[in-house]
């Protein structure tokens, strides 16, 4: 596919959202086509099954299910959403997809882990992220920084869960990350915003080679020649 597909990772409250739409509005500042989006969601249907799930609607069912739930609003989402975009040389940035599952699900004691990889393989069909950008931050500070984000609201599914869970899960994305680590950047979280974002572009920089500034001055210089 044309385009370059970047997914952003990380515990509850590591900043993931805040970071994804500062690069995404750099990148388009700087003239490329980006295309932002979340899971689970990104589509009416996608967004459908996130509410079932995040509500604890599903937990009933048991991990398999809701594993599939999730495999399902992936699949809406490839289809309707990412794929599309990737064909038409769009960077497209991802507010979590298919590490969240491998922790947030793998976490599930019972859940059968090779029933789970081969859900994933089905699901995702080849696609798979050019970047992975995990934003690692203490557990501690992640649960205090969500249970501030959301104020009043109720903990969702997965946030109401205790702080021993929220480190687990921190210790797996870090786990995926030096399984794969052509694919996935670890970045600090609990720097500045500023910095942060720094951070991620050199990423970009030295995985990818996308060099914002270089693509703001060849645009400039074809304006003008043109």
């Amino acid at each position: 596919m044309a385009g370059k597909f970047i997914t952003f990772e990380g515990g509850d409250g590591s900043g993931k959202t805040t970071q994804v739409l500062r690069l995404a509005k750099m990148l388009r500042e700087y003239g490329f086509d980006v295309v932002t989006t979340r899971e689970p969601g990104g589509t009416p249907g996608a967004d459908a099954i996130r509410h079932v799930v995040l509500s604890g609607a599903a937990r009933d069912f048991g991990p398999n299910i809701e594993a599939v739930l999730f495999a399902a609003a992936r699949a809406d989402h490839l289809d309707k959403v990412i794929r599309p975009a990737l064909e038409e040389g769009a960077i497209v940035i991802c507010d979590r997809f298919h590490d969240s599952t491998r922790v947030y699900q793998a976490a599930t004691k019972d859940l059968d882990l090779a029933f789970l990889d081969r859900l994933e393989t089905a699901t995702l069909d080849g696609v798979a992220p050019d970047l992975t950008i995990i934003l690692d931050v203490p557990a501690e500070l992640g649960y205090e920084r969500a249970k501030a984000r959301r104020s009043e609201a109720e903990a969702d599914r997965f946030e109401s869960d205790a702080l021993d869970v929220h480190a687990e899960r921190r210790e797996r994305f870090l786990a995926i990350a030096e399984d794969e680590p052509d694919r996935c950047v670890v970045i600090d979280g609990r720097g500045e915003e500023e910095e942060i974002a720094e951070d991620i572009v050199a990423a970009l920089e030295d995985r990818l080679g996308l060099k914002p500034e270089d693509e703001k001055a060849e645009r400039a210089s074809e304006t003008v020649s043109g």
